[in-house]
């Protein structure tokens, strides 16, 4: 499979396009679209969200321990930094903070592709 986010049905409808994927980082573009836009045309909080939580779950599934059968988010924090146009690319990149045998904790940094900053999101997978 060419792109890894064609095995999860919602990033693949979102557009959400895996570059990298390592038990050590995980890396992803978005292209702010029409449909993906709140008020005043900028990028939604919830898509921000979702392609960051799409990420973490792909390098917590890589980094899963022997034996195990998947992850899945059981928390969640968002801070928001700053907005992303429509029109913009926003890159994210997962990386762990901690694997562990029954959790993972990953960071994902979700930047436009000039460089200005728009979310810094903690997630926790549990491992199932």
């Amino acid at each position: 499979m060419a792109n890894p986010a064609d095995a999860m049905p919602f990033s693949k409808l979102m557009g959400v396009e895996v570059s990298e994927t390592s038990a050590e980082r995980v890396v992803g573009t978005l292209t702010v679209r029409e449909d993906l836009c709140t008020v005043g045309g900028i990028l939604h909080g919830g898509a921000i969200m979702a392609l960051a939580d799409a990420l973490g779950a792909l390098g917590a599934f890589i980094a899963l321990p022997p034996g195990a059968k998947g992850t899945t988010t059981i928390e969640s924090k968002t801070s928001f930094l700053g907005a992303a146009p429509l029109g913009a690319t926003v890159r994210g990149e997962a990386t762990p903070v901690k694997i562990g045998r029954t959790l993972s904790v990953w960071q994902t940094r979700i930047d436009t592709l000039d460089g200005r900053q728009v979310a810094l999101v903690t997630q926790t997978q549990l491992v199932l």
